[in-house]
């Protein structure tokens, strides 16, 4: 498993990971931001971005391939920060492999089942006849037939990629697909597992992904761990309030 990644500044290492449908480049900024302090290294997690593809996408998988990617750069003891799927992702592997990570921090998620629509957007993305697309255009008028957000739209228009004469999806749509409900859910773990590293939640303000009633299994799973919301933020926390959000991001990694 071969995970793509991109690499900036110097200092104490701090490795991100995307939501699903997303990038390493999608957090180019914020680790831009952080540079000047930390080495940020921003992976496309399986299946996604320019990384491998598996045929069934599952956390304990896409833990299994962050935790050999940490053990490969020779990265252990970074801190991991992950954002939605990512934070699942990075929860998973603290669960399971926390003498890896020294801190933790999730960004607006938490170890839960959720109901989600992603389904819809995948196929949505698999609507699209990539054999008539001449240009992003075109792919954005078929998919405003069936996702009428144009935000949403232009987030999903960055995984269409030229292939040639012609363009093809960079993220796996087919796994995803058949892995939806694994995505949608949250591993079951032992019940004695808990990672006891300093963890930090960051919670969009004006999100509904982690709520009041989510603070207790979030405390039992992570005892060293607080819950801080954003304002003027949603799900897409880092994007909708930078600034606040890279601050955050300082004042944890600095106490």
């Amino acid at each position: 498993m071969t995970l793509a990644y991109t690499e900036v500044g110097s200092g104490e290492p701090l490795v991100i990971l995307h939501g699903l449908f997303g990038s390493g480049r999608n957090w180019a900024s914020i680790a831009k931001a952080l540079a000047d302090t930390y080495r940020v290294i921003t992976v496309d997690l399986p299946n996604h971005g320019a990384s491998d593809w598996t045929d069934t996408v599952t956390y304990e998988g896409l833990a299994a391939a962050t935790a050999d990617f940490l053990t490969q750069h020779d990265l252990q003891g970074c801190t991991l920060l992950g954002h939605s799927m990512g934070g699942k992702t990075s929860m998973t592997l603290a669960l399971t492999q926390g003498e890896l990570i020294s801190r933790l921090i999730v960004a607006d998620i938490a170890p839960v089942p959720y109901d989600h629509d992603n389904l819809e957007v995948i196929e949505a993305l698999a609507a699209v006849d990539l054999a008539s697309v001449k240009s992003r255009d075109d792919a954005e008028a078929q998919m405003a037939a069936h996702i009428s957000d144009r935000m949403l739209r232009a987030f999903l228009l960055q995984n269409l990629r030229r292939d040639g004469d012609g363009y093809r999806w960079r993220i796996n749509l087919e796994g995803l697909k058949a892995s939806i409900d694994d995505l949608h859910g949250f591993p079951a773990h032992a019940e004695e597992a808990r990672y006891v590293g300093p963890t930090l939640f960051l919670a969009g303000a004006e999100s509904d992904y982690i709520e009041p009633d989510h603070h207790e299994e979030i405390d039992r799973l992570f005892p060293n761990s607080r819950v801080v919301d954003l304002t003027h933020a949603g799900h897409w926390l880092h994007a909708d309030n930078p600034q606040a959000f890279v601050q955050a991001v300082r004042e944890f990694l600095n106490a």
